[in-house]
């Protein structure tokens, strides 16, 4: 084959491997969540993608790889619309309030990716060991959770957020505040809807609401009660 010829036939053959791979995580990620992960094997999404048993076994070797496959094509996404989102925030307080409203939108417009984690992480707890995940992370964010302590230091230091904030504890308490609220909402679906008579929506948001404003610096929240029109009861006095 001419060497001209060779570059074309080799992204065709990329995007076809691509194309199969992707077809394989999208009739995983149905059946995932139809039926949970547990329940899912091998032979059904082999069958749900429509492609035979050995060409499935050229690209994921068990239901655990397409699992990890899943959770790293998320979270890159995850980190790639984080990272846009941030670019132009300009305090750590405006970054931090970035990050949160990427979550709730997720919550808002792609439950089923939310519901996803959420089993990720009841296996993850049981079955797999924190290096892997680690690992992924690194991966997908060299920084990787550095980053929360870097935020907290910036933050207090642009005067965004409360000089009494523990840098190596504050995000990671956050973070992980919002994931659980996050994928419990995203599980229970409407039965927190019936249980508390508020849309999954607006209670995950009011959750985002009340934890930006622990972090948020005294004189920040002072200035904004300033600038607060007067209540009814003001006015009519």
């Amino acid at each position: 084959m001419p060497a001209r010829d060779a570059a074309p036939a080799a992204n065709k053959y990329r995007a076809h491997r691509e194309r199969q791979r992707r077809r394989i995580l999208d009739a995983a990620e149905r059946l995932f969540d139809e039926h949970g992960i547990d329940r899912v094997t091998m032979v059904e999404v082999t069958s749900a993608s429509g492609l035979r048993a050995s060409t499935m076994y050229q690209y994921f070797s068990s239901k655990d790889d397409i699992v990890w496959a899943i959770l790293g094509t998320v979270l890159a996404d995850l980190a790639a619309q984080t990272k846009e989102a941030i670019e132009t925030a300009r305090t750590a307080l405006d970054k931090i309030t970035a990050m949160l409203e990427i979550m709730a939108d997720r919550l808002t417009n792609d439950q089923a990716k939310v519901r996803f984690l959420a089993q990720f992480d009841a296996m993850y707890a049981r079955d797999w060991p924190a290096e892997r995940l680690l690992t992924l992370e690194g991966q997908i964010n060299p920084l990787g959770f550095r980053y929360f302590g870097t935020l907290i230091r910036e933050g207090i230091a642009d005067g965004s957020l409360r000089p009494d904030l523990d840098p190596d504890l504050t995000m990671h308490a956050v973070i992980n505040a919002v994931i659980g609220a996050q994928r419990r909402l995203a599980s229970l679906g409407n039965r927190v809807e019936l249980e508390y008579g508020q849309p999954v929506d607006r209670l995950f948001r009011e959750t985002i609401r009340v934890i930006l404003l622990g972090l948020r610096a005294t004189e920040i929240r002072a200035a904004r009660v300033r600038c607060a029109p007067p209540s009814r009861a003001e006015r009519s006095g």
